[in-house]
């Protein structure tokens, strides 16, 4: 394959690797129904929205979904849930405003809601994509969101056990990207991205840029191309910082 999920193994033919992708249907082949799918960004920021718009396009269902907020108006995570297309969230930020369609759908009860901490949401997908099957945190002992964890005294701290959040497809924007599927982001766009890109089996990017290989400056490449299967290129219209 020149794409796709045996991208990762196929690190010793260098002069070969080309991650590109010249649709949006290659882009999005091979979701299958019932696939737990990483969002990336906050809010608006660094919302792959592009990769939405396929995902929508593309047809699967029965997803779960991991983001940090549940959407908004009608477009977008909102119209994929609004589709009946997503049977489980699991994000940090639920009710925002305009999250008209998550609340609609929760309150009638066709929508499964798992709320996580922030932090706790970013460290499971990092973990999942460490190798780390789980953790302890002090974050969330005592309440409602600890019902039924295993919880340990460390240090004199109160902690529960959090397991590693994988995924099977990520959904990333970058800023550039090379043919390799290194990776950098802009400014705040940066937020879940990365950490979802490790996290998935298969991770999938649009970049507003793409540059020839060595045009990156290696100390600004915040995710390499071993966690990148699939980069097509979505300009905005901005030019390069």
């Amino acid at each position: 394959m020149a794409n796709g999920f045996v991208d990762r193994e196929r690190g010793g033919w260098t002069s070969m690797i080309d991650k590109t992708v010249r649709s949006m249907a290659e882009a999005m082949a091979g979701i299958a129904d019932g696939s737990t799918i990483l969002l990336g960004g906050f809010g608006a920021v660094g919302q792959p929205n592009a990769l939405l718009d396929g995902l929508i396009e593309q047809g699967a269902t029965d997803l779960t979904v991991v983001a940090n907020n549940a959407g908004t108006g009608h477009v977008g995570l909102a119209r994929l849930m609004e589709l009946g297309r997503v049977r489980r969230i699991i994000c940090s930020y639920p009710r925002s405003v305009g999250s008209v369609v998550f609340e609609e759908m929760f309150r009638a009860g066709k929508l499964e809601l798992e709320l996580v901490p922030q932090g706790t949401l970013a460290e499971r997908m990092r973990a999942a994509g460490a190798g780390i099957p789980a953790f302890f945190t002090p974050t969330a002992y005592g309440t409602k969101l600890a019902a039924g964890k295993e919880t340990r005294e460390i240090n004199g701290r109160h902690c529960v056990l959090e397991h590693a959040l994988p995924g099977d497809v990520a959904l990333v924007e970058a800023w550039e990207a090379d043919r390799w599927g290194n990776l950098t982001y802009r400014l705040s766009g940066r937020n879940f991205n990365p950490v979802m890109a490790m996290a998935a089996k298969l991770t999938i990017v649009q970049t507003q840029h793409i540059v020839e290989l060595g045009a990156l400056d290696p100390q600004c490449v915040v995710t390499p191309g071993i966690f990148v299967n699939r980069v097509l290129h979505v300009p905005y219209g901005d030019p390069p910082l």
